[in-house]
């Protein structure tokens, strides 16, 4: 698949989930998000090392890598040739984090997935809904094991660069917050721990009615975006080869 094409579904399916920020209108709609954060897992062809090749075909190829163990995450950072491109944040959720009952429903979830992402990265939840039992389970063992559950491998949320939306963070953060976004500056929200060289912001989106497997509907969160800024303006990096803690990465094998 052609990286474009591919950047385009990924995105596509992340507005198809999160309409409210498919209807923003506070920076222009050609604006390109400096990454986009796809979770996976680390269980049979969702695995990080089973999506990368793929990834490839798409045109992007690892940069860093970092271990977060308190959120049992390993994390790698890709990019392609095109420096105007988002970069991915692919992170895989260690099913080994997990306490023996949710990940045996979580693995036992997957397992009886009926189609496998041979030809795309992201392919969603081709596995059967949860329950609602089953979701709260995983949800209250990690978040993101209760999120895969019910979303599958795809994009988590966005983030942009405030330096290529023409605004400061404090201005954006302020139009959000007139658009009915919440702004939370805690830097361990949105999946993984941010770098103190960056100023943050993530915007939780609205939770979304989901048919779970007993047939009742029930809200849950489904992720959100995210703003970034550079402390120091003078750095030469993206803001994105600057978000993850310095001393959580590890070298690529």
């Amino acid at each position: 698949m052609q990286r474009e094409a591919f950047i385009q579904q990924l995105w596509l399916d992340y507005i198809h989930h999160q309409p409210d920020i498919g209807g923003l209108r506070l920076w222009p709609v050609t604006a390109r998000a400096e990454y986009l954060t796809l979770l996976t897992l680390n269980h049979g062809p969702w695995a990080m090392d089973a999506l990368l090749p793929l990834l490839a075909q798409c045109g992007y190829q690892p940069r860093h890598r970092y271990a977060m163990a308190d959120r049992g995450l390993l994390v790698t950072l890709l990019a392609t040739d095109d420096h105007d491109a988002p970069w991915l944040v692919l992170a895989e959720l260690q099913l080994g984090t997990l306490q023996r009952r949710p990940r045996d429903r979580l693995r036992r979830l997957v397992d009886s997935a009926d189609t496998s992402p041979a030809s795309l990265p992201c392919g969603g939840r081709p596995w059967p809904m949860p329950s609602w039992d089953d979701y709260r389970t995983l949800a209250e063992a990690h978040p993101l094991a209760g999120w895969l559950a019910v979303m599958g491998t795809r994009v988590h949320h966005a983030g942009f660069d405030c330096g290529h939306l023409g605004n400061d963070i404090g201005h954006l953060d302020e139009r959000l917050h007139q658009a009915g976004f919440a702004g939370d500056a805690d830097r361990h929200r949105g999946v993984f721990p941010i770098s103190p060289l960056l100023d943050y912001r993530f915007y939780a989106t609205h939770s979304q009615r989901l048919p779970f497997a007993d047939g009742d509907l029930h809200r849950v969160p489904l992720g959100g975006l995210a703003l970034v800024q550079k402390q120091v303006s003078a750095n030469q990096e993206r803001c994105v080869e600057l978000l993850l803690p310095h001393h959580t990465r590890c070298e690529l094998g």
